[in-house]
């Protein structure tokens, strides 16, 4: 399967908070067979974070070396987000109190490539209605 890891799940990864990775999402994850993705957006945000020092993996000292590790370390792919992912985005009924703007785009992404999104948070649930196939992350 193809699945779109949040940037809080890659975070987690990153920074070797493993015991924030639910077994279920685990398994996903160490299955060779699955192909691994994270959005152009959720490296924006991860390494925004990094800059704020909102998170802080250990081997990585500089920011560029933080996105060159998710594809040559941990074998996960970023896939642009283009156009097409703004439709989806224009077209996105947004859930009563989510305001994250990055979320948003993310689960366009998700939607519009046919990925199932993988996050801890659970407000991405509330898009499954508009075919967000979605895996909740139980830390």
């Amino acid at each position: 399967m193809r699945y779109l890891l949040d940037t809080n799940v890659i975070a987690f990864i990153m920074s070797g908070e493993y015991d924030n990775i639910s077994s279920d999402v685990s398994s996903i994850i160490k299955d060779y067979n699955n192909l691994l993705y994270i959005s152009s957006v959720s490296i924006t945000e991860l390494l925004q974070l990094y800059r704020i020092r909102k998170i802080k993996p250990k081997e990585y000292k500089a920011a560029q070396q933080l996105q060159e590790a998710v594809e040559k370390d941990f074998f996960i792919t970023i896939l642009p987000f283009a156009k097409e992912h703004t439709l989806t985005l224009a077209k996105l009924k947004i859930a009563d109190g989510h305001k994250d703007p990055f979320d948003h785009s993310i689960i366009a992404q998700a939607i519009t490539e046919k990925l199932t999104l993988i996050s801890s948070d659970r407000k991405f649930e509330e898009y499954t209605s508009q075919k967000l196939s979605f895996v909740f992350n139980r830390r």
